[in-house]
């Protein structure tokens, strides 16, 4: 399989290597950056987290690559693409997702890396649309998702306490390719 790498104005999405992850547990596994997404993880749920990013890469050819800021190569977080295969949720359809380190948050690399997968969920790997999926809590979250053109999607929703117990409900955005490329055309 061929090494995966996309840049962007400032960031490079590309494949992990093994010594990212100390890194990018270091950097994200923080309350913060975890509010909404179940909770700092264990070591446990950290090495089943690892493992399911490398097996998503195996078998689709994509996954949440490494966020690396060109600049100086920090690792900021990961962004990137994967098959929607949450319990309950709508299984199969491409999503897109991001989780970057909080110093990097309010800068617009959220936005970069979200745009740079997308064009390739759209290029190179075919898709039609293309979800996101958060918890109403998320505000951040959700925002980007609207920045990025997307569609809220209730017909998606599907409930889940995974990310909050408070409201158990996972919501879903999305954008459909001519969508993107009419966005694309007209910046």
């Amino acid at each position: 399989m061929t090494a995966f790498r996309h840049d962007t104005a400032r960031l490079t999405l590309r494949d992990w290597r093994e010594a990212d992850w100390p890194e990018f547990w270091r950097v994200t596994n923080t309350l913060s950056v975890m509010r909404w997404l179940g909770g700092v993880a264990d070591e446990a749920t950290r090495a089943a987290a690892q493992a399911r990013l490398e097996s998503y890469r195996t078998e689709h050819g994509h996954t949440f690559w490494v966020v690396e800021r060109r600049e100086d190569g920090a690792l900021l977080g990961f962004c990137g693409l994967k098959r929607s295969n949450q319990a309950g949720g709508p299984q199969g359809m491409m999503e897109v997702g991001w989780r970057l380190r909080e110093d990097a948050w309010g800068q617009g690399y959220a936005k970069e890396a979200a745009a740079g997968a997308l064009d390739c969920a759209f290029g190179p790997f075919g898709a039609d649309e293309v979800i996101a999926l958060t918890v109403e809590g998320n505000r951040p979250s959700w925002g980007l998702m609207l920045r990025l053109g997307m569609e809220r999607r209730e017909d998606l929703d599907f409930a889940s306490a995974d990310f909050d117990p408070e409201n158990p409900v996972i919501i879903a955005y999305a954008i459909r390719r001519e969508v993107w490329r009419a966005r694309a055309g007209a910046s």
